[in-house]
């Protein structure tokens, strides 16, 4: 049986703007109690794993990344298995070969085992760890330069099945709207989105081939006010820009600070303002 107090889980992939270094300041502004606990941008999860609620929904309308928490759950020694002939065969050529298998016609013949290890195996071993696909939904970040990625840690990746499969860990793949339309009074919803672009040419939104624009902004702000009108607790965060701070001026906006890496501008690197935005 699972303990949730005995032992730590951790993200089992890299995804940008995941929230480890966020924690501290998220495990501060969460309320003291609350029911079940909502993350409908889901991505590496790391707030969810270090809270490691017995109640929980989670979404993503990622469809690749969503198939991996998938089989975490249902078929994890066959996904480690996958991920440790990735790590054996890892090399650029190994990789770029890996990559064009969703351009030739290969992926369409991988059973959902297989496409989780070739995501998870690229993500660990491209170029800052992102997640970006053209406008046909190929995969198309470099290889990167790691002397030693960890491609396979079997022990989280146990601990996470084990985690998913002995608490109530609903996963959904959609809108984040759909997600959240259970929710109750006293439940925790966690927003985390596509940030709004500190500037034009930082509007990094491919991590579906959908993207996420101003309108969704808007749109999940409206969410946002109706769900804390329903009594759920709610938080979310975004960047620190004059338009998160109009859309969500009626609500506790919390100002903190946070490394960010990925920037090909060593110079722009480091700590920025960001905004953790609260219903109560």
């Amino acid at each position: 049986m699972f303990s949730n107090t005995s032992i730590k889980l951790k993200p089992v992939t890299k995804w940008v703007g995941g929230k480890r270094k966020l924690l501290p300041e998220l495990h501060q502004l969460k309320p003291d109690t609350y029911n079940n606990y909502y993350e409908p941008f889901f991505g590496g999860g790391a707030f969810l794993f270090d809270l490691m609620p017995e109640n929980a929904v989670i979404n993503d309308q990622n469809s690749e990344l969503i198939n991996v928490y998938r089989i975490i759950k249902e078929s994890p020694k066959e996904l480690i298995e996958l991920l440790t002939q990735h790590k054996e065969n890892n090399s650029k050529e190994y990789y770029l070969d890996l990559r064009a298998a969703d351009r030739d016609g290969r992926i369409d013949a991988m059973n959902d085992v297989e496409k989780a290890a070739r995501i998870m195996y690229m993500l660990k071993v491209d170029f800052n760890g992102l997640y970006r696909v053209n406008s046909k939904g190929q995969f198309n970040v470099p290889y990167g330069r790691y002397k030693n990625p960890s491609i396979v840690d079997a022990e989280n990746i146990m601990n996470v099945s084990s985690y998913f499969n002995s608490n109530n860990i609903t996963i959904l793949e959609g809108d984040f709207a759909t997600a959240v339309e259970s929710a109750q009074n006293n439940d925790l919803v966690y927003f985390d989105p596509p940030y709004i672009p500190l500037n034009v040419t930082s509007n990094f939104t491919a991590y579906t081939a959908d993207g996420f624009d101003d309108k969704d902004q808007i749109r999940l702000r409206d969410i946002f006010f109706d769900l804390a009108n329903k009594g759920v607790n709610v938080m979310l965060s975004n960047s620190d820009t004059e338009l998160t701070r109009e859309l969500y001026k009626d609500a506790v906006i919390h100002e903190v600070m946070v490394g960010r890496a990925i920037n090909s501008d060593a110079t722009k690197r480091g700590k920025i303002s960001e905004l953790i935005i609260t219903s109560y």
